[in-house]
C-alpha cells in the first residue's frame, strides 16, 4: 500500500534537499517532484486522527512528509487489518479506485503533503515526468503487495515478526537501532498474529540475543544474521 517516488536524496517533502543532484537535474525528475510540490497542500494530524475513511471518495492523494501512517480496514468479523505502514517520503492513496478501500490513520503526530486528482492528471498532461514518477511509485507497491503476500501466506509467527523487523530497519535506514512509533497491537494487526505472540516472539527475540528492547517504541539490533536467518527463508 505504500509508495515511494523521487530519490533517497529528496526526503521529508523538501525540494531543497534534492537541488544539488545532478542525476535528479539531468533527469528532469527534479522540475516534476517541484511541480508536485507547488499542487500539494501541507496539512497535519494528530495522533490517531483519520486522515481519511474507508467507502470515502477518492479524490486526492497524499504523501507523508513526517511521521507515520498506518493504511488499514476493518473486517466483516470486527477484526483490523492493516495493510501498511506508510512513513516519510511514502505515498498513499494513490490508486484510481472511485472509493477508499482502505482508511488512512496517524499513528503519531503526522504532516502529510495532499494532491487533488484533478490538478495531478492536469499536470502530467504538462509534464510526461510526473507520469514516470507516479507509474515507479505504484510498481514498487505491486512489488511491496506481493512480499506482503508471502508474509501472511506461507510464513510462520517468528518469521513474520523478523522479516517485519528488517523490512522496518531497511524502511527506515537503520541499521543498529529503530523507533517503532507503532503499539504492538498495531504489529499483530499487520502481520495476522495475536499481541500476544507478538510480544512473546520479541522476548524470544531478546532472549536468544538478537535484539535488545530498552522500551517498547525502541528496537536495537543485535546480531543481524541470526535474524535474516529466520526473517529471510530460503
Amino acid at each position: 500500500m505504500y509508495r515511494q517516488f523521487g530519490n533517497s536524496a529528496y526526503r521529508t517533502g523538501f525540494v531543497e534537499h534534492a537541488r544539488g543532484d545532478f542525476t535528479l537535474a539531468k533527469s528532469g525528475q527534479l522540475e516534476a517532484l517541484i511541480a508536485l510540490e507547488r499542487i500539494g497542500t501541507r496539512l497535519s494530524f494528530a495522533r490517531n486522527d483519520e486522515i481519511y475513511a474507508e467507502g470515502d471518495d477518492s479524490d486526492y492523494w497524499c504523501k507523508v512528509v513526517s511521521g507515520t501512517v498506518r493504511i488499514c480496514k476493518l473486517l466483516a468479523d470486527g477484526r483490523r487489518h492493516i495493510a501498511e505502514f506508510c512513513f516519510g517520503d511514502d505515498c498513499f492513496g494513490i490508486d484510481n479506485a472511485s472509493e477508499r478501500v482502505y482508511a488512512a490513520e496517524a499513528v503519531d503526530d503526522v504532516i502529510v503533503m495532499r494532491f487533488r486528482r484533478s490538478a495531478t492528471e492536469q499536470l502530467i498532461d504538462e509534464n510526461p515526468m510526473v507520469a514516470r514518477i507516479l507509474r515507479d511509485a505504484m510498481l514498487r507497491d505491486l512489488a511491496s503487495a506481493h512480499s506482503r503476500t508471502l508474509l501472511l501466506g506461507r510464513m510462520t509467527a517468528p518469521e513474520r515478526v523478523a522479516a517485519f523487523l528488517l523490512e522496518m530497519f531497511e524502511r527506515r535506514e537503520r541499521t543498529k537501532a529503530l523507533d517503532l512509533p507503532m503499539s504492538r497491537i498495531d504489529i499483530a494487526d499487520c502481520l495476522g498474529l495475536t499481541v500476544e505472540t507478538v510480544c512473546r516472539t520479541l522476548s524470544i527475540f531478546r532472549r536468544d540475543g538478537m535484539i535488545a528492547v530498552p522500551n517498547p517504541h525502541r528496537i536495537e539490533l543485535l546480531d543481524r544474521p541470526a535474524l535474516e536467518e529466520i526473517g529471510e527463508p530460503q
